[in-house]
């Protein structure tokens, strides 16, 4: 790595040595300078401790061997010695600097610029003496013909070599004095205006112009010079061009002339634009080329300016137009329009329908036999010996049109057309188009049925809702799948509702399924007509048969075996228990259906007989050699009376108790209780010392089961709270409103004893609380009684009213019967 100070040092190098060169030292010198030498120009700035040295004045080898230039070493004043010409050397580089005697430099170098300055010691010079030139007419007013060149030797940018030029004389003065006009700076000479309108080369041709230059500007001093110009009035050739017709892909040697232009003035060069740009170009002599092979269908016309211009590129006059019409052979086949995707055409379409109407181009020109384009059928060709054909081409239009021919949904078919220019002659170019088309679907086909008859199909009268019955399966002939979606439906044969379907409309399958269940009394059969339609509207002649299906669909009838209120029955007997005692009573689950026939299976012990017609269940004999704990399981059949191949069946377990002991204790009544029905949310709770206070004091646990009494187990449920208490409730959703009896049976230690529970099942109002009926009230009278109240207070009052009306009748007459005179007067108000 460089250290630090090292990349310092080289850096600060340049910087001193910058700030030790000393900056260039600029004199001017006057040019000619007629006064006394030497001349002192400036002072050098030589340090003055450094006096000593020896002043050493440096420049180019023949200042220094003439030494105009000199230093004056006690004043340091750099001086020149003689006059200096700016036009021989107009400045001069030296350099100064201090050495020793040695040679070593003590100061320095010093470079010094020295400028001569110029003095208008120069006269101008033209060009020329005599200057010539031809002026055409029909030449611009303004436009320069003519271009005057002068020089002066004086320092150029400054007045001294500032030249200005100035027409003195025109010979002749005719038709004006002013015909010309010179642009002063430039020395361009033009026609002024008034010159351009009255130029006429058979009167004038010639005039003769003595002109000026002069320095110093504008200023009215300065050198000057003159010139003479002969100018020439010549006729103008500058004419317009008829158009030119050139055939394309001419055979010819290029660049190929087809025109001349020309113009008659002087100092003329021509320029050539084509629009749009084409292969032109125009020579010295005005003379028009084309280059190469021009292409009618690149571009079929050119429009070509010509301008003739001075040497300044200053247009003489308006530019000269040439059209050039490119004529036509017959070089372009006709192209056919490119193939796109295929032309959709319904099937059964009228014969005259358009597919296309083609439309190649040929590029030739338009409106020629070049471009006249014919059209010919090529593919498909007809037939030998048919009568009818699938296309029909208009070789004129090229319209292509239907024939009579049928076609066929789903056929794809490429036409092939030639397309022919020279109106089919021999000769001409010919390209051969293809058109795709494509034959679609229409919807002209109904779906159909595979099978018209279905079944007879058998149905048990059981089954379930939801069950599959009958698949139906259609077809449709058509292609396209939007006019193969299908709906389907029964028209006839289910008033009822009792059968739906289920399908798919893409699929043409049709489930035919059980949607209510069967009755053999209400329908031992149906005869379904189910019809498929197609979704879309159907195009052509109206659906046939096919499109409908009968379905026949037979019911069996199927009788229900017989169900038992429970599955299983449960008792529980006392071993103590005597012969005939009923246990419980087996019952229909349906009071509605048929009679019933009861035996009992298995009773190896023959405990017990069951009523064949009403299903109580007793004990047969005493229940000897049992011990309380054991359980005895017999079946219980039951048979329908009407259909003996029907039965059902149901265990019965009897679970054995001890014996109620000699000094069991009566039953005790319980308070009544009240439930609500439909069942609540409510029970009875029940004490097992309650009704016995020589029990009171002992403690559980206590034992409690409902008495063996069916309908009791039926109706009701008991659950153990704890050892002391039980709750009773309901055990079905509803039972009779009215005060039932309930038998528990209550085990405690070796004694057994029964409660009687009395609850009043009623209906509740929404507070929970039985609904009564209203009876007779104590202190409200009776109804007869009522009626009793009534009649005699209206005979009271009839009776106060005979009063009244008669003592009003007896006063009037005791009126009637006083004299006139004692009746007082009326007063008048």
């Amino acid at each position: 790595m460089v250290p630090a100070w090292l990349w310092l040092l080289c850096l600060s190098v340049p910087q001193v040595l910058l700030e030790a060169q000393p900056a260039e030292l600029y004199v001017e010198v006057p040019e000619n300078y007629g006064g006394n030498f030497p001349l002192y120009l400036t002072k050098l700035p030589l340090h003055s401790e450094e006096a000593e040295g020896k002043i050493v004045l440096s420049g180019d080898l023949s200042m220094v061997a003439e030494g105009p230039f000199a230093v004056d070493p006690e004043s340091g004043f750099l001086l020149v010695t003689r006059a200096l010409d700016r036009e021989e050397q107009a400045e001069y580089r030296l350099q100064v600097t201090l050495e020793t005697e040695a040679g070593h430099v003590l100061w320095g170098p010093q470079p010094v610029l020295v400028h001569v300055k110029d003095e208008n010691d120069q006269v101008p010079h033209f060009s020329q003496v005599i200057y010539r030139a031809q002026l055409s007419q029909g030449t611009r007013p303004g436009t320069p013909f003519l271009f005057l060149e002068a020089s002066d030797g004086d320092e150029p940018g400054t007045a001294n070599s500032d030249l200005r030029f100035h027409i003195l004389s025109q010979v002749p003065a005719q038709p004006f004095t002013d015909m010309f006009q010179l642009e002063p700076q430039l020395g361009a000479l033009a026609l002024s205006p008034q010159g351009s309108t009255s130029l006429d080369y058979t009167l004038d041709g010639h005039y003769q112009l003595l002109v000026q230059v002069k320095d110093m500007g504008d200023q009215a001093s300065g050198h000057q010079a003159t010139a003479t110009i002969d100018v020439s009035i010549v006729e103008n050739t500058w004419v317009p061009l008829e158009p030119i017709h050139l055939a394309e892909n001419l055979k010819a040697l290029y660049p190929h002339l087809i025109a001349q232009v020309h113009w008659s003035g002087g100092g003329v060069r021509y320029l050539l634009e084509s629009q749009p740009p084409g292969p032109f170009e125009v020579d010295t002599e005005g003379k028009l080329y084309v280059t190469r092979e021009l292409d009618r269908e690149s571009q079929a016309e050119y429009l070509l300016q010509v301008w003739a211009q001075n040497t300044h590129g200053e247009d003489y006059a308006e530019p000269l137009e040439l059209q050039v019409v490119v004529m036509d052979e017959n070089d372009n086949a006709p192209v056919c329009p490119p193939r796109g995707p295929p032309i959709s055409i319904p099937e059964l379409s009228l014969p005259g329908t358009e597919v296309i109407r083609l439309s190649a181009e040929d590029a030739d020109a338009p409106g020629s036999p070049n471009a006249h384009i014919v059209y010919q059928l090529l593919i498909p060709e007809p037939e030998e010996g048919a009568e009818e054909i699938a296309f029909e081409l208009d070789p004129t239009s090229g319209s292509m049109t239907l024939g009579a021919a049928p076609l066929q949904a789903g056929q794809n078919i490429l036409l092939q057309v030639l397309a022919v220019d020279l109106a089919g002659a021999e000769g001409g170019l010919s390209s051969t188009c293809e058109v795709a088309v494509l034959i679609t679907d229409i919807n002209d086909h109904a779906p159909e049925f595979t099978t018209s008859q279905i079944g007879p199909i058998s149905l048990p009268e059981d089954t379930e809702p939801g069950t599959l019955v009958a698949t139906l399966i259609a077809t449709d002939a058509d292609l396209e799948p939007a006019f193969r979606a299908m709906n389907f439906a029964i028209e006839a044969g289910d008033v009822e509702r009792t059968f739906g379907l289920d399908w798919e409309p893409d699929i043409g399958h049709a489930q035919l399924q059980l949607c209510k269940n069967l009755s053999y009394e209400a329908a031992p059969s149906y005869k379904l007509v189910v019809v498929v339609r197609s979704v879309a509207n159907l195009v052509g002649p109206d659906p046939g048969p096919g499109s409908t299906a009968t379905v026949t669909v037979l019911v069996e009838r199927v009788v229900s075996p017989p169900k038992l209120d429970q599955e299983s029955y449960e008792a529980r007997v006392p071993v103590s228990t005597p012969a005939g005692s009923l246990l419980l009573t087996i019952q229909p689950s349906d009071s509605v259906s048929s009679p019933l026939r009861f035996s009992l299976v298995n009773d190896s012990e023959g405990w017990l007989c069951i009523k064949e017609g009403s299903g109580e269940v007793h004990t047969a004999r005493p229940l000897q050699g049992i011990q309380p704990g054991d359980t005895y399981t017999v079946l219980v059949e039951a048979q329908d009376a009407d259909e003996p191949g029907l039965s059902t069946s149901a265990t019965l377990m009897l679970h054995f108790l001890k014996a109620q002991p000699a000094l069991a204790l009566p039953p005790a009544p319980v308070p009544a209780r009240h439930l609500c029905t439909p069942r609540q949310s409510q029970g009875v709770v029940i004490n097992g010392a309650s009704g016995n206070s020589n029990l009171a004091s002992e403690q559980g646990p206590y034992s409690f089961a409902l008495g063996p009494n069916p309908t009791v187990q039926r109706d009701w449920r008991l659950q153990a709270l704890n050892d002391s208490h039980a709750y009773l409730t309901l055990a079905l959703h509803w039972v009779e409103p009215q005060e039932h009896v309930v038998p528990v049976v209550v085990s405690h230690n070796d004694r057994m004893w029964q409660l009687l529970v009395r609850v009043v099942v009623c209906r509740c109002n929404v507070e929970g609380q039985c609904l009564r009926k209203v009876g007779h009230m104590k202190g409200m009278p009776t109804k007869l009684s009522a009626v009793g109240i009534l009649v005699g207070t209206l005979a009271a009052i009839g009776f106060f009213l005979i009063l009244i009306f008669t003592h009003l009748a007896l006063s009037r007459k005791k009126d009637l019967d006083q004299p006139v005179d004692s009746v007082p007067l009326k007063v008048a108000v």
